[in-house]
């Protein structure tokens, strides 16, 4: 067994490696940046190993650093976790020759997995089916085009050393494509450093299920069931489960056959995850002449899947099924198949990674229960997603289920990575349970400092099809359009639980805010339609004032906006916390206001006693919406721009930002330069919206 492993990575998969680690006794060395000089991944290690400068590329990514680091603290082994160098077939032949155990796959597996031409290749002769689409890979606009006019619209197009959906981009008409192909070479190229697309059949309503596999050196291959992530947002997957909802039995084992049957025509060894797209929008005609054709024969294995290898495997409700990719390494929803097999998918890389048999055969591997997991970013849902780094001030995680995270009570989220940075796992008896369980804890979890995605998260949950199982891969997106035109306001809310936050714990009966000035209100501004005072506070440019009108055991009624809330609060150190209505808040003090967290949403909230409201102001100097680095500048002092044209776009926690034009007229200066690294709010371009 490995007796000291080198984690080559960071953040929350750092801390779930190490955990393993402890368990087994097994000392670990953690790396780390300069940005994650104090990261609580480093906490427990035997050694500490600083690769270098904050960017990726200058630390993470540094090949020759991470195995110095492993030679010099006496390391025999190297896990990867997932993302940087876990993929990347140099960084495990390089571990080898150094003497060391790489925890994963060999090179030469990582190699052909990696390359999506080739991989594509190997199934097909494996008898796995694939998607018709281009056999090799190419930056070629012109051979692209090609391929796509012999595919028919729509297509897409994905970075063959890509993965997790990185680039990827749906093309539904030829006229967009030359512009989608520069951009998704360009991301390639700087994410994966090798720029070269396939184009395949674009399917406009998949299922995205995997399967996990382990393989170990003695010929052994099995299979430990399917998730279900076809809840993503730009191709990235934010909640995942197992089992697979509403999947015919022969669909799975057709799944499940065809990855162990991958795995072993490969040689696989190690995690890995195979991944399929199921094709649902399936014509009647159709599906009853593939539901006859697999009749018999069992539907999507042997005979059968080699014959599908162009049209697809079949189950006997007319879905087909299509190789997507193997990830060689372990997956970040690692953790669903974990809670319902019972199974320690580190452990069990560590056994093989030490030459050691399967610790179970497959007919003993059993699964039980449903498992759901949903992604914490820290991102701003209200603002396309953007990414949103900064020091996370209180981090409140919920209680009775698993919660993978990159910090505990408070840590920093670098601009230098992706913004990830926990994990929610539920788990139950049944779906049904597990949901409830989830959603109970995204609303009862709060994340202050930063804005996250939690609130987004909370309102998918509860979505019709969400619950009823009914997904695909373009849910998400068909949510967050009409969430966007239909979102509840919180605002008022949100002034509510100001109040309860700016009123003081009593502390006696001799208590009135008329004897001054009480927390964050004012005298001057009670009145007998407000027994207990006022509360003005300015959310986002406009201010909302909440009346306080009776407190009793431990309750405060507020009216805002002519609407009613009884607001409840409790201490839990500096923080405060507590209902109001049916959502769950939580606040923090500062000293021009407070900050809330309320059902996951994230508000920053001031004392404003003008009344003035601002949400209509504008402004001719465009500023980065966010830290990053400028990758394009397609404009030039002297252009004409309309409002709403790009001017420039900031490339952070690996994503393009546009940054948009404030208003129409001619640019006057360009205050930044390609490549240049710049602060968030800094001025990139200014606009004379004097000239038209």
């Amino acid at each position: 067994m490995v007796k000291r492993l080198l984690i080559a990575n960071r953040g929350e998969i750092a801390r779930r490696i190490a955990r393993t680690c402890r368990r087994l006794d097994i000392e670990y060395v953690a790396v780390h940046s300069e940005a994650d000089s104090a990261a609580a991944h480093l906490d427990g290690a035997f050694e500490q190993v600083l690769l270098g400068p904050s960017p990726a590329a200058d630390s993470y990514l540094r090949a020759d650093a991470l195995i110095d680091a492993a030679l010099r603290t006496g390391c025999d082994a190297v896990h990867p976790g997932y993302g940087f160098l876990s993929e990347n077939p140099e960084f495990a032949a390089a571990v080898t020759e150094a003497g060391l155990v790489f925890v994963g796959p060999g090179a030469d597996t990582i190699a052909a997995m990696g390359d999506k031409a080739t991989a594509k290749r190997l199934m097909a002769e494996a008898g796995v089916p694939v998607l018709p689409g281009s056999a090799t890979a190419t930056e070629s606009v012109d051979e692209i085009r090609a391929g796509a006019a012999e595919i028919g619209y729509p297509v897409i197009l994905k970075p063959v050393a890509g993965g997790g959906g990185k680039g990827m981009q749906v093309i539904e008409r030829e006229s967009d494509l030359a512009p989608a192909v520069e951009a998704a070479v360009r991301l390639a190229r700087a994410n994966f450093g090798d720029g070269r697309l396939l184009v395949e059949r674009y399917l406009r309503r998949p299922r995205h299920i995997e399967v996990q596999v382990f393989g170990d050196t003695h010929g052994t291959v099995v299979h430990l069931f399917e998730r279900e992530c076809s809840l993503q947002r730009r191709h990235q997957k934010i909640v995942e489960e197992a089992p697979a909802a509403n999947l015919p039995a022969d669909l799975r084992e057709a799944l499940l056959a065809a990855a162990v049957r991958g795995a072993r025509a490969i040689g696989y060894v190690n995690a890995g995850t195979f991944e399929f797209i199921v094709d649902t929008d399936v014509a009647g005609a159709d599906a009853d002449a593939d539901a006859g054709a697999g009749a018999g024969a069992g539907a999507g294995t042997g005979a059968g899947a080699r014959a599908g290898v162009d049209s697809g495997a079949a189950d006997g409700s007319g879905g087909r099924f299509y190789f997507l990719e193997v990830n060689t390494r372990l997956q970040v929803e690692h953790p669903v198949t974990e809670a319902i097999t019972g199974l320690d998918l580190v452990e069990w890389q560590l056994l093989v990674a030490a030459g050691e048999q399967l610790p179970l055969a497959q007919g003993e591997i059993t699964a039980s229960g449903h498992a759901v997991e949903c992604r914490v970013y820290a991102e701003d849902p209200d603002a396309d997603f953007r990414p949103a780094p900064g020091r996370a001030l209180a981090a409140v995680w919920p209680t009775g289920l698993r919660v993978d995270a990159a910090f505990d009570g408070r840590g920093e989220v670098p601009v230098f990575y992706d913004p990830m940075i926990a994990k929610l796992i539920a788990h139950g008896p049944a779906r049904p349970a597990a949901l409830r369980q989830l959603l109970h804890a995204v609303r009862s979890t709060a994340v202050l400092g930063v804005t996250t995605n939690l609130g987004f998260l909370a309102d998918l949950l509860r979505d019709t099809r969400v619950s009823a199982g009914l997904t695909d891969t373009h849910l998400v997106d068909e949510f967050t359009a009409r969430a966007a035109r239909h979102r509840r306001d919180t605002d008022p809310v949100a002034a509510a639980c100001a109040a309860a936050i700016s009123l003081p714990a009593r502390t006696g009966p001799a208590e009135s805010p008329w004897s001054g000035s009480v927390g964050a209100f004012d005298r001057r501004l009670l009145d007998p339609r407000a027994p207990l005072g006022r509360v003005a506070c300015r959310i986002g440019g406009h201010t909302l004032e909440a009346a306080l009108l009776t407190r009793r055991a431990g309750s405060l009624t507020v009216e805002v906006a002519g609407e009613r809330f009884t607001v409840t609060r409790t201490s839990d150190g500096p923080l405060l916390r507590g209902t109001v209505g049916e959502s769950l808040w939580t606040g923090l003090r500062r000293a021009d206001g407070c900050e809330l967290v309320v059902d996951g949403r994230r508000m920053a909230l001031t004392l404003d006693v003008t009344g003035e409201d601002d949400s209509a102001a504008g402004g001719d100097a465009v500023t980065s919406p966010m830290p990053g680095t400028v990758v394009q500048l397609p404009v030039a002092v002297g252009d004409v721009v309309q409002q709403g044209d790009t001017v420039a776009i900031v490339e952070a926690m690996k994503m393009e930002n546009r940054v948009l034009a404030s208003a129409s007229g001619v640019v006057e200066e360009i205050r930044c330069a390609l490549a240049d690294i710049v602060s968030a709010d800094q001025v990139l371009v200014v606009i004379d919206t004097d000239q038209t």
